[in-house]
């Protein structure tokens, strides 16, 4: 599962996710990826299901790029605790991902089959999201 191996604060604030991506719309390393169309958290775990789904496709060939990491500290209070006495302890990672933003990436694997790997490992994620080719991309 992907978290950081030490983080600078254990806890975080919520943050705000308006407008689109301003960084990572764009795919820099493979051939194919997806693109997010809605703000969200996606947790390491999600990643981790959608990356194993993807490369059980690919029947492990070609390459697999996962473009978003979770550094963001979530923190949760115990059920049927009352309100005040602080911040809940926390409990895991997430990266805030808004619309535009490209997740994974594949190369060397034909269209079709990364079409469809791309989209089992975009079912495992919380949000709706798009299939992507680069520009220049040529179909044998």
């Amino acid at each position: 599962m992907l978290q950081p191996k030490k983080t600078k604060f254990r806890r975080a604030q919520k943050g705000k996710m308006k407008g689109n991506a301003q960084r990572g719309n764009q795919l820099a390393f493979g051939s194919f990826g997806i693109k997010a169309l809605e703000s969200t958290w996606i947790t390491g775990r999600q990643i981790e299901a959608a990356r194993q789904a993807v490369t059980r496709h690919m029947k492990r060939e070609g390459q697999l790029w996962i473009r978003v990491f979770p550094d963001k500290p979530i923190t949760k209070k115990p059920a049927e605790v009352r309100m005040g006495k602080g911040k809940g302890s926390p409990e895991g990672f997430v990266v805030p991902v808004t619309p535009g933003r490209i997740i994974l990436e594949a190369e060397g694997v034909p269209f079709e089959i990364a079409k469809e790997a791309l989209r089992l490992g975009a079912q495992k994620l919380p949000i709706t999201t798009k299939f992507v080719v680069r520009r220049d991309y040529v179909q044998e």
